[in-house]
């Protein structure tokens, strides 16, 4: 199998209710698995990405938002084995439980630091036992777990990156890590979508699980009752899930799906590059082109391809959890040209669609998982057609004008170094924001 096929396939996973949540209920869950006796208290420290995104969040299965709330429910019923999915049997009973721990003192969060590296760090009291379980990079990659002062297990980690602390300062470290070429910034764009062409459309029909699993996301969207985004999409729709009009096609098929999945709704979201909303926005609105024209499955898919890599091209340099919106800015990137693809363009117009996204949507915040991604996402949708419709016609921003490069690859690092470092700032700002909110 290539190398790219490798890559997406490992990294498209299953996730319920937004990530980040999923990934505190998990680490919790996982913690609890190696402690006995009653809980004296439960602290889950996490990175700003992670705070910032499971703030107000919606949960499954429940009616409660947060990373508190996900922290405690990790404990009452997460099941580790099942990943980020791990609150996939909550009942209302457990809600309850997980509510007076709260209100007991018992669980608590804390922000570990400024940054765009995925970090969380579960410290679990029991009147038995004592636990210390850490995850960094990615949402379940545990990379120490200490109980009763033993350490039972430690993977190597990479040096860290130039992060702020919880106090708002500057630690500055040389960053090997970021050094470090991901394999996939070793291809050029052309390079992509030469793979993207020959690839055997056997090796990459595994994306076609990513279009169940989000299909049955968008279905629970429409029928549930406590969406309102995705009723009145469908209605801008002149009341059809598939219309004539293949931006408001796309617009309803992508953007109800995310409200589902921001909201809480019990089905889950086929993520990449570690997130729900991200995975949703690189494939629904293709999904909505190739049904209205007819398109051939293996166009699809091959598509699909596309706009992963290009999303993963922008994410690898940005951070898994940034300041700016990766969901508009990396995957709804990497959708505009899986759209080219779709309408026959060429390497170059996808080019000018770079510039034209670029210049349009990099930069917009990322005030964590809640119902403003829905909005988030309509934006996206609006900003990929125009700019794909524009550059099929030759109409682009010129490369020599603002942070557009001088080739497609260097466009896309430019985007994403405007998330990491460009926006740790503002990363800094959003937290503050939100902890004051909480006074």
């Amino acid at each position: 199998m290539h190398e790219l096929s490798t890559l997406i396939k490992k990294d498209m996973v299953p996730a319920l209710g937004v990530t980040e949540p999923g990934a505190i209920s998990f680490c919790v869950a996982k913690a609890k698995s190696y402690a006995k006796g009653e809980l004296l208290h439960l602290n889950v420290a996490m990175n700003s990405g992670m705070y910032k995104n499971a703030f107000t969040c919606g949960i499954p299965n429940s009616k409660e938002v947060g990373n508190v709330f996900a922290a405690a429910l990790g404990y009452v019923a997460g099941n580790p084995d099942k990943g980020l999915e791990s609150l996939a049997n909550v009942t209302p009973a457990d809600n309850v439980i997980a509510q007076r721990l709260i209100d007991e003192g018992k669980i608590t969060v804390a922000l570990s630091g400024i940054s765009s590296r995925i970090f969380m760090e579960a410290t679990l009291e029991t009147t038995e036992s004592k636990v210390l379980l850490t995850i960094r990079d990615t949402h379940t990659n545990i990379t120490k777990i200490v109980v009763n002062g033993e350490t039972v297990l430690e993977a190597e980690e990479k040096d860290e990156e130039d992060t702020y602390g919880a106090s708002g300062e500057i630690n500055a470290t040389t960053s090997k890590a970021n050094a470090t070429i991901h394999s996939i910034h070793r291809y050029t764009l052309a390079e992509l979508v030469d793979y993207v062409n020959t690839v055997p459309l056997k090796e990459i029909e595994f994306v076609k699980d990513a279009y169940k699993v989000n299909l049955e996301l968008f279905e629970e969207a429409l029928k549930n009752p406590r969406t309102t985004f995705a009723r009145q999409l469908l209605a801008m729709n002149g009341g059809q899930v598939i219309s004539s009009d293949e931006q408001m096609t796309a617009s309803l098929l992508c953007n109800a799906t995310i409200e589902a999945r921001v909201i809480g709704l019990d089905k889950p979201a086929m993520s990449i590059t570690g997130s729900g909303a991200h995975g949703i926005i690189a494939t629904m609105p293709l999904y909505g082109v190739y049904k209205i024209y007819g398109l051939s499955e293996e166009m699809l898919y091959r598509a699909t391809m596309l706009s992963y890599l290009i999303c993963t091209y922008i994410k690898e340099y940005s951070g898994r959890l940034s300041a700016f919106c990766g969901c508009a800015i990396a995957a709804g990137t990497g959708m505009a040209c899986g759209l080219v693809y779709l309408k026959g363009g060429t390497v170059e117009q996808m080019e000018y669609t770079l510039n034209n996204m670029a210049s349009s949507i990099t930069g917009m915040i990322c005030d964590g998982g809640n119902q403003g991604c829905t909005m988030k996402g309509v934006a996206a949708c609006d900003a990929a057609f125009r700019s794909v419709a524009f550059a099929m016609k030759g109409v682009h921003i010129d490369k020599v004008h603002g942070i557009n490069g001088n080739t497609p690859e260097e466009t896309m690092r430019n985007m994403g170094l405007i998330a990491s470092p460009g926006m740790v700032g503002t990363e800094k700002t959003i937290v503050e924001i939100f902890e004051e909110k909480l006074r």
